[in-house]
């Protein structure tokens, strides 16, 4: 069996292109990526860290500004994914529509073993997907923490304008594509659902952390308008419908955001986006003719 050289999915001897991504297969194709097992640990409860045990030649890339510590036997480099200029180029534009920086920090342990340590910017919990050849996982924009230099990451476009629009995640999510060890952080503590085919789940927006794509994505209108706006849960809810795993967060950046600083946040926040107030239930902001 021949493996693709973008996503690392088994395709037949026989086949022209990767049943998972659809890169032309050549003659000859690259042999399976071996990962060497990453040994780590994650400390703490609500403000976790993890730690991680790079041995010799190990490589693992992560997010700018997520790293908290490392030993002096780990070197680190700042670069651009990809191979080509091309490649550098196309990757650096997807990474600005994610809003990351434009570069990776990769970590490897060249003078023997080494450690590095890393954390999210807000309180929150660190999910760890052990991800096979070609399998995907889809991750909230902000969600990346860091992987193994073996994972893929892209970019994947909410297809259904509705959802993008209102489902809280945006346009755009991360799609991280193994063979290897993927690290997410989101806010507060996190619940995991693994939903049977046509089985649906309906979600507060905002508060989806990770799905599998063979989860479909979409939002749905509360009941009744008027318990989207008096109850207190807004206008929409986001709908995923199996087959396929869901984690979930109990804490967003957004409430976190407004809890810290209600007044400013609300006032601000429901000025320049109305339909957000209205989906809030704060009629009071919307139809304010303050000057």
């Amino acid at each position: 069996m021949a493996f693709c050289t973008n996503c690392g999915t088994q395709v037949p001897d026989a086949a022209r292109f990767c049943v998972n991504c659809g890169t032309p297969v050549a003659a000859g194709a690259a042999p399976p990526v071996v990962v060497t097992p990453l040994k780590y640990d994650i400390e703490g409860h609500n403000l976790q860290i993890a730690r991680v045990h790079l041995q010799p030649g190990q490589e693992i890339y992560a997010e700018a500004g997520k790293m908290i510590y490392k030993s002096a036997t780990v070197e680190w480099t700042t670069r651009m994914s990809g191979n080509s200029i091309g490649d550098k180029i196309i990757g650096a534009f997807k990474r600005k529509l994610m809003g990351e920086s434009l570069f990776f920090t990769h970590f490897q342990a060249t003078a023997g073993a080494g450690e590095v340590g890393f954390a999210g910017h807000y309180p929150g919990k660190i999910q760890v997907f052990d991800l096979p050849p070609g399998q995907t996982i889809m991750v909230q924009r902000d969600g990346f923490l860091f992987a193994q230099s073996t994972v893929t990451l892209d970019i994947a476009l909410v297809r259904r304008l509705g959802a993008g629009l209102l489902g809280g995640e945006g346009f755009i999510l991360q799609k991280l594509t193994g063979p290897g060890l993927v690290f997410v952080h989101a806010g507060g503590d996190h619940v995991d659902f693994t939903l049977a085919p046509g089985e649906t789940l309906q979600v507060q927006t905002g508060h989806l952390v990770a799905f599998e794509p063979t989860v479909n994505y979409d939002i749905q209108m509360v009941g009744s308008i008027r318990t989207a706006l008096f109850g207190g849960e807004g206008l929409f809810l986001t709908t995923l419908t199996g087959p396929g795993r869901v984690i979930l967060q109990s804490m967003t950046l957004e409430r976190l955001r407004h809890e810290l600083a209600p007044g400013e946040h609300q006032h601000s926040g429901d000025e320049r986006n109305p339909l957000g107030a209205i989906a809030r239930g704060n009629l009071g902001s919307f139809f304010s003719t303050d000057d």
